[in-house]
């Protein structure tokens, strides 16, 4: 079973990690999904979170996609819970 909060905070991390390499340009990077993909596939323990090893060009996607989901929904909860959810539904 995957471990939601785990996914949030592993999601946290990498969107402060993300944030500092990219200070220069105040975060803004068009390529963010595969920076967090990346990140997330080889220097986190997603795998273990979700129990499961993503490949790391779906896991780009399925982030593109939540974004612009998230976006459009706008929903109440804050996006890391709201991605981990999703994430872990979809790689279970």
């Amino acid at each position: 079973m995957a471990d939601l909060d785990r996914i949030a905070a592993l999601l946290n991390e990498v969107s402060e990690t993300h944030h500092g390499v990219y200070r220069i340009t105040d975060g803004e990077d068009p390529d963010w999904a595969t920076f967090y993909a990346n990140w997330l596939v080889e220097l986190s323990e997603l795998d273990q979170a979700l129990g499961a090893k993503p490949v790391r060009s779906e896991l780009t996607y399925m982030l593109v996609r939540l974004d612009k989901e998230y976006a459009e929904q706008s929903p109440d909860e804050p996006w890391p819970q709201w991605y981990a959810t999703r994430l872990a539904e979809h790689f279970s």
